[in-house]
């Protein structure tokens, strides 16, 4: 009996971590396309003025 309760508990804990592992991904995909929005014309320029500073400091 307890071989059989040994066996669910390995799968009870592999499908814990593949379901993480599956939150964990889509999750860090999701965070990925919001990094892919276009910036406003504001924000545009203000990471082109960062750029131009970090340029000059050379």
């Amino acid at each position: 009996m307890d071989n059989l309760n040994s066996g669910y508990l390995q799968l009870a804990l592999f499908a814990l971590v593949f379901g993480g592992l599956q939150i964990w991904w889509i999750g860090s995909t999701l965070r990925r396309r919001d990094l892919a929005k276009p910036l406003s014309e504001a924000e545009f320029r203000r990471t082109l003025e960062r750029i131009w500073a970090k340029g000059a400091q050379r």
